[in-house]
């Protein structure tokens, strides 16, 4: 029996009998069921699922240059058709790029459990923001590389919704506050949502893409990218490829950069992170919190994906200065991110930082940067992380080439 079901179906089977929660003026979305009966539950799993990791790249992640690449770069429109319009990268196999992303929500809080996280390294973009309590969560898209195994797989926010229509992705997450899932249930995308049904044993699969895995006695739930887009296709989303025009590629390094080699970001005292420069890759390595601060000082570690043992990296790191609010306030806070307008970014490439706008001009449109007189500033061909923070944040500007952010709400 599956136990997987788009929202929408998990809905209509909630309510058979009863009144539809479209019927009415203003629905009540019922929290979606998150496990079957304990008498038909196996257990997780305690054996760990060998990964199998897809390379299908040109260029390697850890490249710094290739004579193939031309020297105009790519985009902000016009991409052929076998190069990825988020990476800058061309595909040995363009048939990835004839269907949409896929957006998983991750986690890496509590340490004990959700660290080292699955499947980052093949992500072509990942926003890191606040969500609550002092703690970020990934959302992180594939589209130019498969991941087997993705997590751990956590609950939604708020500013889901608009990565999700940004990106017209399908989007997997394990459920949310019935308010958040309220919002993205009512929305047009609706069916491209995927969430758990029920406890299935991994590895994912086309019929059950989410599934349950226990590496030391924590019950952790993973995807797959590729089972996600067989599942969607199979019950009717329409996965084929979207206009994701809006970024610009270049691979050599822009002028009016300053030193940049290593990038803080502090959201609080138990969530903060760090960014290298390595120039024997040309790519920023990530570091995360270790311990929690309580005065002592931070302490980090390479945050590593355990997926394929390598530490996480990426060939652009950009700051966004973003407006936050409170759609609810602490203690139990819930916070609205503003995705759509312009303001200002801090990029990070080949150990440089150039101060730069970020522009969406609509909620169906990709981010992209500018320079102040509004000409594009190009990516560096590779995948990009996005850390998000509040416009009133505290920015250090250093003389030591070490920039910090410290994490500010509104």
């Amino acid at each position: 029996m599956r136990t997987l079901r788009f929202p929408f179906l998990m809905l209509l089977a909630l309510t058979l009998g009863a009144c539809s929660i479209f019927s009415t003026p203003t629905p009540e979305p019922p929290t979606p069921t998150l496990s079957l009966p304990a008498t038909s539950t196996p257990a997780p799993t305690d054996t760990p699922v060998p990964p199998t990791p897809t390379v299908t790249l040109t260029l390697p992640p850890t490249a710094t240059s290739t004579p193939a690449y031309p020297p105009e770069g790519y985009g902000p429109q016009n991409f052929p058709t076998d190069v990825n319009p988020l990476t800058g990268l061309k595909l040995l196999d363009s048939d990835l790029l004839a269907r949409r992303p896929v957006a998983i929500k991750v986690s890496i809080v509590p340490r004990t459990s959700s660290r080292p996280p699955w499947g980052l390294t093949s992500a072509d973009l990942v926003y890191d923001y606040y969500q609550n309590d002092g703690y970020t969560r990934f959302h992180a898209i594939f589209y130019g590389e498969d991941a087997s195994q993705v997590g751990s797989i956590r609950s939604a926010r708020f500013p889901d919704d608009a990565l999700i229509r940004m990106y017209k992705s399908i989007f997997a997450y394990g459920s949310a506050d019935p308010t958040i899932n309220g919002r993205l249930f009512s929305a047009e995308y609706s069916n491209r949502l995927v969430l758990e049904g029920g406890m299935n044993l991994c590895p994912p699969t086309t019929a059950d893409p989410l599934c349950r895995y226990d590496p030391s006695g924590f019950d952790i739930l993973l995807g797959g990218t590729s089972e996600i887009h067989t599942y969607a296709t199979g019950r009717g989303v329409d996965d084929i490829r979207q206009n994701l025009d809006g970024m610009s590629f270049r691979l050599d390094p822009p002028q009016r950069g300053v030193a940049g080699r290593t990038a803080t970001v502090r959201y609080s005292g138990d969530s903060y992170t760090r960014w290298e420069y390595d120039p024997d890759t040309g790519r920023y390595l990530r570091l995360q919190d270790d311990v929690y601060d309580e005065g002592g000082g931070e302490a980090y570690t390479p945050l590593i994906d355990r997926g394929n043992e390598q530490q996480i990296s990426a060939a652009n790191v950009v700051v966004l200065l973003m407006p936050h609010s409170y759609f609810r306030p602490p203690p139990a806070e819930m916070v609205e991110i503003s995705f759509v307008g312009g303001g200002q970014a801090y990029a990070f490439r080949d150990g440089q930082v150039y101060k730069v706008q970020w522009a969406i001009p609509s909620q169906n449109s990709v981010l992209y940067l500018t320079y102040p007189d509004g000409s594009p500033f190009p990516f560096k061909p590779g995948n990009t992380w996005f850390q998000v923070i509040g416009q009133s944040s505290v920015i250090t500007e250093p003389e030591d080439e070490a920039w910090r952010f410290e994490f500010r709400i509104p």
